[in-house]
Order: structure tokens, then C-alpha cells, then sequence
């Protein structure tokens, strides 16, 4: 849509709505006539089509904060479709009206190729409905970021650790140093893009786009004979081993941010960034539970009926001891502190102890016989009783 279209056209009009109608009056004056005239509820119809087209284009600019504001600012000063001067111009100090397309298509006097004032409207509408190329300041461009991944042991997870890791990224090319020029000879600045390796765009006076130039690729430079090795794009791969250190109470499947230790950056920008996605190997007996460690360890009915003090073994190879409170029901928890995962304070969870009552499977006879005595002599009440009472 150019800025001629803006000035001459009645939008509001077009929509049946007055010019100071409220946003959601002209959303709904809008929806009414899409409905009306959509092309699928009149078909082959092609002045419906047309009309359709009309209010969709109005309702793009009324419709929108910006744009309707920034319509109505342009038909104030402009009027619609003739350029009003003040008082004291033309005949009797009428005003005077010429022909809108003039402003924007003739230079000024004396025939001169001009601007006209499409150049004094682009920053309203973003380039007076010309085509245009311009360019912008040069600016380093930053590194690419790198992906990798690491797997560490469960211990090597709660206390942390230090991999090596071999890296494989883009880097200015050896051989040219990142001219994309063949030895002996140099690249030339992009004539298009004035060496700045970006280029914007602006059509129909409403959008514009920055790109990378597509003459230089976004790289500001030409070259007519390219580098042997990376063919002109001045860019190459590097291998290298990064020792990275692994912070203590990482989770199985995180994702570590490491700024700066990505692929180098071109004109003197900055490195990207290395990610590391890590996992974890489970362990044998230790599990997990955010910055504690847990344990399931077995104890016998007579450990958990009378009470007792056993040894638990703990991540850092040391064993601790524990007492069993007489009466331990089975699934019963206990905590050592200090025994867990290290927090980023530098301070340990706690180890977490399921107690799991062992039955057991094979008795001897006396064995039997002795639980049969227990059995009467302990006067114990129904433990099913609840189960039966009245609803």
C-alpha cells in the first residue's frame, strides 16, 4: 500500500465507521463486512472480492493503534488526496489543491530528480511507497553457539567434576585468516552493501526488512579469487579439547550454559555460547530426591520389633550408624544429615533412609513355635477391627 493510498483513500468510510469510532466498533463494523463479502460465501463474484479486498486493507490500518494514528496525523496535514496551504495562498486567500501523486513522483524545481516529499513522509510510513535499499552501520557479528553433551557418574553429579570435552567449531579459516581471499591477493568492501554486509528493504511504504546483503552473504566483502581451502567464505573448523567443569548437585538431563567458550565471532564480536547437556548414570543402591540422596535399606522383623543400632553405607565410602526405634513399621523414614548432595552454598543435603521390613520366607519348627508363643502371649487387639465398622 503506498503513502498515495493512505492520503486518498477514506478508510473509515470504507468500513462505515466514523473517525472517532472506538477500537471495538470498528472491529465489529469490520467482521460484519468480512462476512458479507467473503469470497467464499460469493463465489465468481468478483466485485465482492474486490470489496472484501477494500475492507481487509481498511481494517489493516484503522485497526491498528499505530498505523491508524499514524493515518490520521498524515490526512490531517495533507487532507485527502490535495496538499491545503493556509490563508494568503492562491486566489482571495483561498486555499489550493494539485494533484497528490506530484508530491511524491516529481522532483523539485527545475525539473531536478528529487525526493519530492515521499522522503519527508518515510519515516511516518516507512519509505513514502518507494522501493528502496539502504544500508546500516557495520557491527561485529558474535559467534555461533555449540551444543554438546556429557556423561558423568552419579557420584561425579552430586559432587561435581571436571571433563574433557573435544569440540569441533567454526573459526576463522588458517589459511586466509578469515579474508575468504586466496593467498597473495585481498578481498574488496561490497559495493551493494557498502561493506556493512546488511541491507534493508522497504516496499509498499509500510514494511521494511533488514538482511543480509545478498551480494557478500552478510559479510561486507567480495573476493574474486577465492581461498583454496574455504572457498571464499573465510570461515573454517576447529578441533579442540575444553576441560569444562561440571558444577556439584547437577540433574540428570540439565542443560549447562557456558558463556563465552562457543565458536569465535568475525569484525571482533564476541564468542557464542557452549551448552552442555549432561547425564547422569544411575547408581546401584543411591537414588535422587532434589538435593538429597536416598537409600531403601533392609532391616529383620526382630531389628524393627525390639529396636536396633546398624550401619548404612553412604556415597563418600564411610559408613555411619543409625538406631532403629523399638516398634519400626515397615516404610518408616530416617534422615542423616549432612550425608547428601552438595548445595551451591556449599552446604549437604541429608541422606534419606526407607526402612524396609524383611519376612521371613523359610522358618524351622522351633522358629514356629516360638512366633505361635509370642503370637498369644502378646494379648495384641484385632488389627482388622476398623475394616468392619458401619459405614
Amino acid at each position: 500500500m503506498s503513502t498515495k493510498d493512505w492520503l486518498e483513500k477514506d478508510f473509515y468510510k470504507v468500513l462505515g465507521v466514523s473517525k472517532t469510532a472506538e477500537a471495538d466498533e470498528i472491529k465489529k463494523a469490520y467482521r460484519k463486512l468480512a462476512r458479507k463479502y467473503h469470497p467464499d460465501s460469493n463465489a465468481g463474484d468478483a466485485s465482492a472480492e474486490a470489496k472484501f479486498k477494500e475492507v481487509s486493507e481498511a481494517y489493516d490500518v484503522v485497526g491498528d493503534v499505530k498505523k491508524r494514528k499514524e493515518y490520521d496525523e498524515a490526512r490531517r496535514l495533507f487532507g485527502s488526496g490535495g496538499f491545503r496551504m493556509p490563508g494568503g495562498a492562491g486566489q482571495g486567500g483561498q486555499g489550493f489543491g494539485f494533484d497528490v501523486g506530484d508530491l511524491f513522483n516529481r522532483g523539485g524545481a527545475g525539473g531536478t530528480a528529487g525526493g519530492g516529499l515521499g522522503d519527508i513522509l518515510g519515516g511516518m510510513f516507512g519509505g513514502g511507497g518507494r522501493t528502496t535499499t539502504t544500508t546500516s552501520t557495520a557491527r561485529p557479528r558474535r559467534g555461533a553457539d555449540i551444543e554438546t553433551e556429557a556423561t558423568i557418574e552419579f557420584g561425579e553429579a552430586v559432587n561435581g567434576v571436571t571433563v574433557a570435552l573435544r569440540m569441533t567449531s567454526d573459526e576463522p579459516c588458517k589459511t586466509c585468516r578469515g579474508t575468504g581471499a586466496k593467498y597473495g591477493t585481498v578481498p574488496k568492501v561490497c559495493l551493494k552493501c557498502e561493506g556493512t554486509g546488511m541491507q534493508t528493504s522497504v516496499q509498499g511504504g509500510v514494511f521494511a526488512m533488514t538482511e543480509p546483503c545478498t551480494e557478500c552473504k552478510g559479510r561486507g566483502l567480495v573476493v574474486d579469487q577465492p581461498c583454496e581451502t574455504c572457498h571464499g567464505s573465510g570461515r573454517g573448523q576447529s578441533s579442540k579439547t575444553m576441560q569444562v567443569r561440571i558444577p556439584a548437585g547437577v540433574q540428570d538431563g540439565q542443560r549447562i550454559r557456558l558463556k563465552g567458550k562457543g565458536a569465535a565471532g568475525e569484525r571482533g564480536g564476541p564468542a557464542g555460547d557452549l551448552y552442555v547437556t549432561v547425564h547422569v548414570k544411575p547408581h546401584r543402591i543411591f537414588g535422587r530426591q532434589g538435593e538429597h540422596l536416598t537409600l531403601s535399606v533392609p532391616v529383620s522383623f526382630t531389628e524393627a520389633a525390639l529396636g536396633a543400632e546398624i550401619k548404612v553405607p553412604t556415597l563418600d565410602g564411610l559408613p555411619v550408624t543409625v538406631r532403629i526405634p523399638a516398634g519400626t513399621a515397615n516404610g518408616s523414614k530416617l534422615r542423616v544429615r549432612g550425608k547428601g548432595s552438595v548445595r551451591r552454598d556449599g552446604t549437604k543435603g541429608d541422606l534419606l533412609l526407607t526402612l524396609e521390613v524383611q519376612v521371613p520366607h523359610e522358618l524351622t519348627d522351633e522358629q514356629r513355635e516360638k512366633l505361635r508363643e509370642f503370637n498369644s502371649a502378646s494379648d495384641q487387639p484385632d488389627l482388622r477391627a476398623g475394616l468392619f465398622g458401619s459405614a
